[in-house]
């Protein structure tokens, strides 16, 4: 049934107007940005725009939520582009889910501001929660695309600071080499109807020129020990599939709990179409399932 619901989506995905990371970074942007405008927001969520730890953001409040746990969301677009705001339908959903508060993060984008500006801010952000009277093991850590890669390199800062890890990171076909070296970028080059290495290539040197084999911002290098229970939910149609493959046998050699689940023939960030894609809408409730988990009560 799904695959049946991404053919009949695949046009409008694919359309000339749709996001490409390719184009002229301010384009890429403009076009990434005017796309999140279209999507849903689950109109019962309370949004409203804070600062925690002095990086701007959106907070949500779920009903029913837990008060005394919060997802802290960073949001997708290749380090160029995407907003907390635009970003509402997918990170609520996470949320409701998983029945907790929301903090999605306005990080501060390339080519303006290039690493290590995005880990500081969501290392802010952080430490921030923790300052606002949130335990560590009250708080599961998630992203999609760019996001999950930033995702998982807050866990070598928070790691580095000496600070408690969370109680979980759930992430999203996440970017986690921005050298681009996986081989499903040429592998799957031809079924990826939404990335190529072309764009991502371009988005990485401009998010970080001088620092792409740094594990803050290739989370993928580094040591994985010590880090919290992870999930990854990914497609096989990704050229970034090798970016969740690689990172998930890193982790299991450093003895971490991880749990992936790829989905056959679904595309790049395929839980942000929940909308109108069954598999999404699994998805997100499966990362829900596996936050409620490895929350603390």
């Amino acid at each position: 049934m799904s695959l049946s619901e991404l053919e009949a989506l695949l046009p409008v995905l694919t359309s000339p107007g749709a996001p490409d990371f390719s184009l002229p970074l301010m384009q890429a942007r403009e076009r990434f940005d005017g796309m999140l405008t279209t999507l849903p927001i689950d109109e019962t969520i309370e949004f409203s725009s804070q600062y925690v730890g002095g990086v701007p953001g959106t907070w949500g409040n779920p009903k029913g939520a837990r008060t005394d746990a919060v997802v802290m969301f960073l949001h997708g677009g290749a380090y160029v582009a995407g907003n907390s705001m635009g970003y509402r339908g997918l990170a609520g959903a996470i949320a409701t889910a998983a029945g907790t508060q929301l903090y999605s993060v306005d990080y501060r984008l390339a080519p303006e501001h290039v690493y290590p500006a995005a880990i500081e801010d969501a290392i802010a952000a952080y430490t921030g929660l923790l300052a606002q009277g949130f335990e560590a093991d009250h708080i599961v850590i998630s992203g999609d695309s760019a996001g999950g890669g930033l995702a998982l390199a807050l866990l070598h800062a928070i790691k580095a600071a000496g600070l408690p890890q969370p109680a979980a990171a759930a992430v999203i076909s996440p970017w986690t080499d921005l050298a681009c070296e996986g081989k499903s970028m040429t592998s799957k080059a031809d079924v990826d109807p939404l990335l190529n290495e072309k764009g991502l290539v371009q988005c990485g040197v401009a998010y970080a020129p001088n620092d792409l084999a740094t594990p803050t911002a290739s989370p993928l290098i580094g040591d994985l020990s010590g880090f919290p229970p992870l999930m990854f939910q990914v497609g096989t149609r990704e050229v970034l599939l090798c970016d969740t493959n690689r990172f998930a046998a890193r982790a299991n050699n450093a003895h971490v709990d991880v749990t992936v689940r790829a989905r056959a023939g679904m595309v790049h960030d395929f839980p942000l179409l929940a909308f109108a894609l069954s598999e999404g809408k699994e998805a997100i409730d499966e990362i829900g399932n596996f936050a409620k988990t490895h929350l603390a009560n």
